[in-house]
């Protein structure tokens, strides 16, 4: 019995034994790789192999629906990317994944149905499935990696999702198409009503769908975007390409740095969105997203009509077409469109005409050649008589290609930045014709009419502008000396005299604001009860002439919200006066650099003074129909208003340059020490770089509390820039802080430390190692990695005299040399 028993024992420790190790060849080992036969069971995962995305099963909404999906493995919000199953869940935690000896990947069910198959079309004899890094799951032969052999791979059958790399479009060799499909809500992975995808027909172009039916048209790919997607620019998150040849037809992008996760995606409301992981505050940042606006909506105009949202109405008419529906139109139902005024004979010398800054056209009934030029394809567009416009495919450099169009123009909008040409057919009776008799006699009578009516309306408004103009003739003719300058139009709301001493009780002292260089600014009050701020030159000072008028040239053309705002000017009485909008919290040197306010500033509303600061100078060196040159950017010179937000004044020392300059030389260096960068204050060399460094020093000063100039430190002689540079290489950059921010900047340590890195790269040396206010705008708002930065300029031992650690005046001179005429 004991033998017997002895035996039994052993035959079933051999029996565990072994089907111990024929389950373990059944389920799948850890890491990014299951083979054939291999399964995964629910709660159990594989992981890419630097741990970048996560496989297996998952909930979505409730919690007992059960799918097979990819997320992002070390991002604390659990973000689904793909889901295999959306629309056969399963209502079990008892499913499998398993791996067949095909290639073919299978979810079963509890009863090992299937609920879902890949259903690979090829077969190899060693299959594995392997999850990458980039998220792409795949299947291939064991000992082939080349993604040109996968079998199969899930970046060829996205879900809602757009990863990096995932290419959205068409294989033209096999047929597959890449696309998007929304989720039917935020809980519901299943299909929605949404689909992104490249149209094929005509010239290609980006959509979205709704149904069957377009919603959202980005246009055609022009060489450097889509026509329709004004926010798709180069960047330092993400590159992109549009592919189209033979074989591929595709739209892709791909992240600048592996730190940075980005995802584009198609939501339940059908909005192409962009996210980037913020991973000090651990949440999804937007940044972008399309549609913008009604614009954006799909042929919101009708045909021929143009969509223009800073519009009102945002419809109209092209030049020569006229409404179909007046009282349709006019209740602001555009969608009947537009009707041409005199129609095409094709015969009787038909031309076009050009419109520019335009999202093109639908292009799903259009014609295109890449290889022609533009003459080449009017010629051919004027020989069909169906032609209804045409225009370059491709418009880097001087343009290229040919697209024409053979229906109704529709879904355009006009007003954009970087929009192209179309030049639509007209009939001949539309276009300006030169040298027929019957034109010139009916001509002649009418221009005459005409010159004889505009002389008389130039003499009428000369002489109104006469009084006008007085004032300032007489102050530039004692500056230049009668050089013709105070001709010019300032084109600025001119207030009176007495209106302005009226609204500041006379100029009384009780009115006065503070005193700047040029003269004291004094507060004052309209009839109407809006606030202003007067600044009256003094009259003393022959050096505020030129900084008057050029203030006015500079200011009155901008519009920005952290820009003051001039309401006009008075030359009357002598006087020279500037009427700004009233900023009731005056300037940021009063908060930052005094001990009473600088506790009212807080981490967060100081980072938000610095970001509006940047995106204010950013607007003057790229965005504004000038390029403007502050070269006096300084805490004195940023007004804050009720709700502190920041805008750059004094523009008397600005410098306009033109649309492809970005800086000049100059003999009389004006603006302020400890501002100013080397090569300015030097020899005189300003450029965009110059207010970087302004802005630079700016930064340090809000951060720390203390100014650059008179910055003294009980361990050295350096200025502010030396010290936060020392302390930076010393890792011990915290040191550089305003005490109250020190106390209470535990939360935004992070935050801080990146701001301080930004204000070094500014004050750089050289102004080719300075970032430019487009890359600083993009560094505070994002979490791109930062370069280190190099030895700030006037970087230096400084020898104090006796007294000099004693406290400063809060508003130190500007320095303004001129030279000898």
């Amino acid at each position: 019995m004991e033998g017997c028993s002895c035996t039994t024992v052993m035959i079933t420790l051999l029996f565990c034994i072994c089907f111990s190790v024929s389950i373990n060849s059944l389920v799948a080992a850890a890491g990014d790789i299951i083979k054939a036969n291999q399964i995964v069971r629910d709660g159990s995962t594989i992981v890419s192999s630097a741990g970048h995305f996560e496989f297996g099963f998952v909930s979505v909404g409730s919690p007992t629906n059960r799918y097979v999906g990819i997320w992002y493995k070390k991002i604390s919000v659990k973000t689904v990317v793909w889901i295999a199953n959306r629309e056969t869940p399963l209502n079990t935690t008892s499913g499998l994944l398993q791996l067949s000896s095909n290639g073919s990947l299978v979810i079963l069910d509890a009863s090992d149905h299937v609920v879902w198959s890949s259903n690979s079309s090829t077969s190899v004899k060693r299959p594995v499935l392997q999850l990458l890094d980039s998220g792409n799951l795949v299947v291939r032969d064991e000992t082939d990696s080349a993604p040109d052999n996968y079998l199969w791979q899930s970046f060829d059958f996205p879900g809602d999702t757009q990863l990096p790399g995932v290419k959205l479009g068409w294989n033209l060799e096999t047929g597959l198409e890449r696309y998007l499909t929304s989720w039917k809500s935020d809980d519901d992975p299943s299909p929605g009503k949404y689909t992104h995808h490249i149209d094929r027909n005509g010239f290609p172009q980006l959509m979205v769908r709704k149904g069957s039916a377009i919603d959202y048209r980005g246009g055609s790919w022009n060489g450097i975007r889509f026509t329709g997607t004004r926010n798709l620019n180069p960047n330092q998150i993400y590159t992109y390409n549009f592919v189209s040849n033979d074989k591929e037809l595709y739209y892709r992008y791909d992240g600048v740095n592996s730190s940075v996760v980005t995802r584009r995606m198609l939501n339940p409301l059908g909005y192409v969105q962009r996210w980037v992981w913020t991973e000090k505050s651990q949440i999804w940042q937007l940044y972008l997203s399309g549609p913008i606006d009604n614009c954006d909506r799909y042929r919101i105009c009708g045909a021929y009509g143009s969509c223009n949202i800073n519009n009102s109405p945002a419809c109209t008419c092209f030049n020569g077409f006229q409404p179909k529906d007046e009282k349709e139109w006019d209740a602001a139902n555009w969608s009947s469109g537009c009707a041409r005024k005199v129609q095409l004979s094709c015969v009787n010398g038909d031309g076009f005409v050009k419109h520019s800054g335009l999202k093109l056209p639908d292009t799903q009934r259009s014609w295109f050649d890449t290889n022609m030029s533009l003459d080449e394809c009017e010629r051919v567009c004027l020989k069909n008589c169906s032609c209804t416009a045409y225009a370059n495919t491709d418009i880097r450099g001087h343009g290229s290609g040919c697209l024409l169009w053979f229906n109704d123009l529709i879904d355009i909008r006009d007003g954009i930045e970087n929009g192209q040409d179309l030049y639509i057919r007209m009939a001949a009776s539309e276009l300006a014709k030169k040298g027929r008799s019957k034109v010139k006699f009916i001509c002649i009578p009418v221009l005459l009419t005409i010159t004889v009516m505009c002389v008389c309306l130039w003499v009428i408004k000369k002489k109104k502008k006469k009084k006008r103009a007085e004032g300032i003739t007489r102050l530039y003719t004692e500056t230049y000396g009668g050089n013709g300058k105070g001709d010019e139009d300032l084109e600025l709301p001119l207030f009176d005299f007495t209106t302005l001493a009226t609204a500041t009780n006379g100029f009384s002292k009780n009115s006065m604001l503070g005193e700047g260089g040029f003269g004291p600014v004094y507060k004052g009050m309209l009839d109407e009860g809006k606030e202003i701020a007067v600044k009256r030159l003094s009259k003393d000072s022959r050096q505020g002439l030129e900084e008057f008028k050029n203030e006015v040239s500079c200011i009155a053309q901008l519009q920005h919200r952290n820009l003051v705002k001039l309401l006009g000017c008075s030359v009357q009485e002598g006087e020279r006066m500037l009427v700004y909008e009233y900023m009731p919290n005056k300037s940021l040197d009063s908060f930052i650099f005094g001990k009473k306010k600088s506790n009212m500033l807080n981490w967060p509303m100081r980072y938000t003074i610095i970001n509006g600061i940047a995106r204010g100078l950013l607007y003057l060196h790229q965005d504004s129909r000038l390029r403007i040159i502050h070269r006096d950017l300084k805490a004195s010179n940023i007004l804050l208003d009720l709700e502190m937000n920041p805008k750059i004044s004094d523009f008397g020392t600005a410098r306009i340059c033109g649309e492809t300059e970005t800086g000049a030389n100059t003999t009389r260096v004006v603006g302020t020490y400890g501002y100013m960068s080397p090569e300015y204050a030097t020899d005189g060399v300003f450029s965009v770089k110059s207010d970087v460094y302004s802005f630079g020093v700016l930064l340090l000063e809000i951060v720390s509390g203390k100014r650059n100039k008179n910055f003294t430190h009980l361990d050295h002689n350096l200025n502010l820039l030396g010290h936060a540079w020392r302390t930076y290489t010393d890792g011990n950059v915290l040191d550089v802080l305003d005490e109250f921010i020190l106390k209470s900047c535990h939360e935004h340590e992070f935050e801080v430390f990146r701001a301080i890195q930004i204000g070094l790269l500014c004050v750089q040396q050289y102004p080719a190692d300075r970032p430019t206010m487009a890359t600083v705008v993009l560094m505070l708002t994002s979490e791109i990695p930062l370069p280190q930065p190099k030895q700030p300029g006037f970087f230096i031992e400084r020898k104090l005299h006796e007294g000099d650690s004693s406290t400063s005046s809060s508003n130190y001179c500007s320095v303004t040399a001129i030279a000898p005429r």
